[in-house]
């Protein structure tokens, strides 16, 4: 508890640090005092952070749906706003000087004096009649002169560049961070791409040369992203025209009641074998027992912690996630593939890619995951890269491949940088082809 305690006050001091830096570049350097932009911007970046953090907490705090939704949008938003915006900003920092520079250079060569270029005369001289000598005077002792005064401030000229350099620096940052943030929330409401990858397996036999799973998850069904999104990603599996469905986690973040609904079109998915469903971490913030339940009533058969044969000649297996373990329903792979012929080729189904360590253990081939997004928000891939062993793509261990998914949705913001959404269209390939 001590440790939570600590870990969110750095949290919060950094956030909130981050937000007096935007706030000082973006609205007091832009903008004169008592203004009414200043009032509007300084009113903005109060409003907004408080908007996150309700967008962050209203569903497990228990809010009503209507609420959830009403908050999701701009609480969210801000979030990828607020770091695409620092980082602009970040790199301005080093633009600043130098353009301040450039202007006093040039504002130096204008201000040359026209009477420097003008030819100069000499003087005529005027005679004047000698004077007789006047009595000797004591001379009256000169009154001294006040020194001059110490300028209160910077010049205007210098005001006016410095102000012109921040709004120049600033809006660059705005504008950049809000076409970046654009973008990605257009990639993520327009739904995944499909993705091909051929996987070879030594033990597939040759009736499962070019089987075909159609590999999707972190859909995450919300406040933001609804039935319109179900419905897209349905669409474009089943243009694939799968052998199999693997919906491997993530699929919600909200309860059954407040989003059944927007699950309902998985009910048309498509596949000569089947569709599947493991449960993700997410799962188990939002009533795992109760999606399970609601999946097979929409089609969908949960692998939990269990196992089977598919009629091309491989075996299915699916384990609960790593989050279960808080409700006794964690992962177990002895009961998954303890006693399975190992002469079969396994594919097995598991949320999280850390778990492949388990599967090499246990002589699976290929286990297909999800949950990292591919990072998401670069530059999440980084820090996504120190929790996962794999983030996006296929790699090798041992002699198990995993095969980790962008997924086709989005946590928090709806925006995806640097790690476009997909679904993935898995190829076995067989040696003995």
């Amino acid at each position: 508890m001590v440790v939570f305690l600590l870990v969110l006050i750095v949290v919060l001091a950094l956030l909130g640090a981050v937000h007096w830096y935007v706030w000082r570049r973006l609205v007091r350097d832009v903008t004169t005092r008592g203004s009414l932009p200043r009032r509007l911007g300084t009113v903005a970046v109060v409003v907004l952070p408080l908007l996150s953090f309700a967008a962050l907490g209203s569903s497990r705090a228990g809010a009503p749906f209507v609420i959830q939704q009403a908050v999701a949008w701009p609480g969210f938003l801000w979030l990828a706003l607020l770091l695409y915006v620092t980082l602009a900003l970040a790199v301005g920092e080093a633009a600043r000087p130098a353009l301040r520079a450039w202007l006093a250079r040039r504002d130096a060569r204008a201000a040359v004096p026209a009477t420097a270029a003008a030819p100069a005369t000499a003087p005529v001289p005027v005679l004047v009649p000698e004077a007789a000598p006047a009595a000797e005077t004591p001379a009256e002792p000169a009154e001294p002169q006040p020194a001059p005064a110490e300028p209160a401030g910077p010049a205007p000229a210098e005001v006016s560049r410095r102000l012109f350099v921040s709004r120049v620096v600033g809006g660059t940052a705005a504008a950049v961070a809000a076409g970046t943030v654009g973008y990605g929330a257009y990639g993520v409401l327009r739904g995944p791409r499909i993705k091909r990858v051929t996987v070879p397996l030594a033990k597939v036999p040759r009736a499962a040369h070019g089987y075909r799973i159609a590999v999707v998850s972190d859909i995450h069904l919300g406040p933001i992203l609804g039935r319109a999104h179900t419905q897209r990603i349905v669409d474009a599996i089943n243009s694939t025209q799968p052998d199999l469905i693997a919906v491997v986690g993530d699929l919600v973040d909200g309860t059954v009641e407040n989003l059944g609904s927007a699950a309902e079109p998985l009910a048309r998915l498509r596949a000569r074998h089947g569709s599947f469903f493991v449960t993700g971490n997410h799962e188990y913030f939002s009533g795992a027992d109760a999606w399970v339940d609601h999946v097979r009533e929409l089609g969908l058969r949960p692998l939990r912690n269990e196992r089977l044969e598919i009629a091309a000649g491989f075996d299915l297996a699916g384990v609960d996630d790593i989050a279960g373990e808080s409700e006794g329903q964690g992962p177990d792979f002895v009961r998954a593939l303890g006693d399975r012929d190992r002469a079969r080729a396994a594919v097995l189904l598991a949320h999280q890619p850390i778990v492949v360590h388990d599967a090499v253990r246990h002589g699976v081939d290929l286990q297909l995951s999800g949950h990292t997004h591919g990072g998401q928000l670069w530059p999440g891939n980084y820090l996504a890269e120190l929790a996962n062993p794999t983030v996006a793509g296929l790699e090798r261990y041992g002699d198990t491949q995993l095969y980790v998914s962008r997924g086709a949705g989005a946590w928090g913001p709806p925006v995806r940088v640097g790690a476009p959404s997909d679904i993935t269209l898995v190829q076995l390939a067989s040696k003995q082809a």
